[in-house]
């Protein structure tokens, strides 16, 4: 979400000094206050990126990372280091929402470290862009964190379900959906893979027009999906939520079982698989491979 792309890894010709470039008036990092954070490391239109931009990071986050941001400056973090912090709280959040302990209090921890694993790709990327130490090598670390935390939180859904650390019919609906996660963003990556790979430029021409299907159906169906917006179930903020509110549903209703984060974990299986398949089918009817 919020590491520069690789466009805006700056050229190997342009000096640097201490991390910035040498006609740059900006702050150093130690001297950087809260509004050079936020000047420097949350450019124009960087809200408005709506493939690319959390609505969480819209909404409130981009509004507090300036501040976490201004920390990392002070106390020497690279924007690698905060990447590494980044995954390992989205890993974390999965383990401890798997944990055979009180299923409210696990869910509550694992929805605090997803808002800390939010909060950390939203400033490892400032960060990046304040020092200009943008890098493809960035990019690519801020890709398998997302990877990772989804897949750690959907498999730890899988053993909350279950109801402790042993294998059953829940853990592999828990692993089938984070199969289904991976796959999906396998396929959008695959798509600048295959482009690559066959002399093209990474974006398609056309611009959102390469994005919809060829086929009116096919479009009609993808933007009726993209309303409902249930593809967001499998994302890790959002699960993140929707396991805390099924773990305090099962709380209050006092259900011996873990009634309605089994049924959380049959739906976001069952979204995985479907938005999959979906997925799937949207790119290669539309002109994104052309």
């Amino acid at each position: 979400m919020s590491r520069p792309t690789e466009a805006e890894v700056p050229a190997p010709d342009r000096p640097h000094t201490d991390g910035e470039r040498a006609d740059d008036d900006r702050p150093s990092r130690k001297s950087a206050r809260v509004a050079d954070v936020r000047a420097h490391g949350q450019p124009p239109g960087l809200k408005e990126r709506r493939n690319e931009e959390h609505w969480a990071g819209r909404l409130y986050m981009r509004a507090l990372s300036p501040y976490f941001g201004w920390i990392a400056l002070r106390l020497g973090f690279s924007p690698n280091q905060l990447t590494y912090l980044m995954m390992l709280s989205g890993i974390a959040a999965g383990v401890v929402v798997s944990l055979p302990l009180s299923p409210l209090w696990t869910a509550v921890g694992g929805a605090v470290l997803i808002q800390i694993y939010l909060l950390l790709d939203c400033v490892d990327g400032e960060v990046a862009r304040y020092l200009r130490q943008t890098s493809v090598a960035g990019v690519f670390l801020d890709r398998i964190g997302h990877y990772l935390s989804e897949v750690s939180l959907l498999i730890g859904l899988g053993f909350a379900a279950q109801g402790g650390w042993e294998t059953g019919g829940y853990v592999e609906l828990g692993m089938l959906a984070a199969l289904g996660a991976a796959l999906i963003k396998a396929e959008t990556d695959n798509v600048i893979v295959a482009r690559a790979k066959s002399g093209l430029t990474a974006d398609p021409t056309g611009g959102d027009r390469a994005l919809r299907p060829r086929s009116t159906r096919i479009a009609l169906a993808r933007q009726a999906a993209s309303m409902l917006r249930f593809h967001r179930i499998i994302g890790a903020v959002e699960l993140s939520l929707l396991i805390l509110a099924a773990a305090a549903l099962d709380t209050v209703l006092g259900n011996e079982t873990p009634a309605a984060i089994r049924v959380l974990a049959v739906a976001v299986a069952a979204v995985a698989v479907l938005q999959t398949l979906l997925h799937l089918v949207s790119i290669l009817a539309s002109r994104r491979l052309n």
